[in-house]
Formats: structure tokens, sequence, C-alpha cells
């Protein structure tokens, strides 16, 4: 599949349910300043944009073979997305409180297909066992 700023702005801003949106602080590339920006997750594309009105993101990051862990900046619950590489970027993000830090930081974890994949791969075991008789089947609820 090819992507272009067109496809990609149109997938951002989508009618199709997000996977997490609010408002993040980004610390910039080239300088130290934080940007408040609307950020919006779908799949493993972290979209950013100005503010919720706007039709095109101002980016785009790729979440595929990172790690999000918290770290200590001069913003107040404060997280990064990290990619392996030498030369690879590091996003330093900010939420506005320990509660939608959380939830992004789970959000991110959960949003690279290598996650997915492990959680089909244990779907797949436990549906097998379950098949073998390995496993007893999940009770059932009493009835009132």
């Amino acid at each position: 599949m090819k992507l272009n700023e067109r496809s990609l702005a149109f997938y951002a801003t989508c009618d199709a349910p997000v996977d997490n949106a609010g408002f993040l602080y980004k610390k910039g590339g080239r300088h130290a300043a934080y940007h408040r920006r609307w950020f919006v997750l779908r799949g493993n594309m972290l979209f950013y944009f100005e503010d919720p009105a706007s039709r095109e993101p101002v980016g785009v990051i790729i979440l595929e073979g990172c790690t999000v862990e918290l770290v200590e900046a001069a913003e107040e619950f404060a997280f990064a997305v990290r990619f392996a590489g030498t030369r690879a970027r590091t996003y330093v993000l900010a939420a506005e409180s320990q509660a939608a830090m959380e939830g992004w930081v789970k959000a991110l974890s959960r949003a690279s297909f290598d996650y997915l994949r492990l959680v089909v791969r244990e779907l797949e075991q436990q549906l097998a066992a379950m098949r073998a008789g390995d496993c007893p089947p999940p009770p059932r609820r009493p009835r009132a």
C-alpha cells in the first residue's frame, strides 16, 4: 500500500473510531520548548495536529519497533517514545494528568503490530489448550 500526504490526512481525520485522542505536550525536535498538540492514535500511527479542528496533521509517528517509557523531564507526567538505533529520534511527550499519561502509555504500548502478534499467539495457545482438554472451560455464571 502506497501512502502519500493526502491519504494520511484522510486517514487521520476520517470518522472511524480512534484508539485514543487528546492533548499532549510535545517537546520540539530542534528546540527544547514543549508545544501543546492534539494527538490521535489510529492503529500504529500517532498523528498530531495544531488543534482538534485541524483537517491536516502537523506530523505522524509510526509506532512500529518503539518502546514507551516514563522519563524525568521539565514537564510533569512526561513519557518518551523511543526507537532502536543510533540515529533514531526519541519523542518526549507529556500529558496533562497522571490518568491521561497512564492511558496514553498503555494505548501506545499496545499499538504496534508486534504487540498484536503476541496477543494473537497467546490466544491461539489458550484455544489449543482448551481444545486438547488441558484447560478447564471458563466458569459459568450462576443464574439469578
